[in-house]
């Protein structure tokens, strides 16, 4: 586990900031911080794949119609 490190804290306007050092900095451009007690706990925001996003999806009532179409065989492909 890491020690302690002690940063300084500034102003950024009206705002309270701190730069997080190098070998701490998160991935992306998006955190989501929350206090617990005295603590300020910042993580990353992960984003969701795809199969999560279909996951939140309603599943769909309609039926698909079937296809007439033959499917395309390795000889009907002409490069």
């Amino acid at each position: 586990m890491q020690t302690d490190r002690h940063i300084r804290l500034f102003r950024n306007g009206t705002n309270q900031a701190l730069r997080i050092p190098r070998d701490l900095e998160l991935p992306g451009n998006e955190a989501v911080i929350r206090k617990e007690g005295d603590r300020l706990i910042v993580e990353a925001v992960k984003k969701p794949s795809l199969l999560a996003l279909l996951a939140t999806l309603p599943p769909l009532d309609e039926e698909f119609p079937d296809v007439e179409d033959p499917l395309v065989t390795d000889g009907d492909v002409v490069f």
